[in-house]
């Protein structure tokens, strides 16, 4: 099975960042975009940011749009979100995904998250 382990999770300050990191199988990085999403108690999984095959294309959630960095490092199979400017909204379990289209909502595979809290 394609493996995906995220890292990175912590507890953070409003306006601090963090950077996780996601280690995935070469299958994971043969997808059509690799990325992330998150998931909050009451809420739908919201796409925030992924890597489009071909030209190596970004695409962010609107909700993370200048905040959230993901980049990869295809010789380590890993993906990095860069997080910014924390908000307590932010609070979350953050899964690393591969898909069609991450942001979207079109995943094959994902981990098993790091959490991340956000205080106030």
């Amino acid at each position: 099975p394609v493996q995906m382990v995220e890292s990175g999770g912590g507890s953070v300050q409003a306006g601090g960042s963090l950077r996780l990191s996601c280690v995935a199988d070469g299958y994971a990085f043969r997808s059509k975009s690799i990325g992330w999403f998150r998931q909050a108690p009451g809420r739908e999984r919201e796409g925030l940011a992924g890597i489009y095959a071909g030209g190596g294309s970004t695409r962010y959630d609107d909700s993370v749009k200048g905040r959230f960095t993901v980049t990869q490092d295809n010789a380590k199979n890993t993906v990095y979100l860069q997080m910014n400017s924390l908000k307590p909204e932010d609070t979350a379990m953050y899964y690393c995904a591969a898909g069609l289209d991450v942001v979207a909502g079109s995943v094959n595979y994902w981990g098993q998250g790091t959490q991340v809290t956000v205080s106030s």
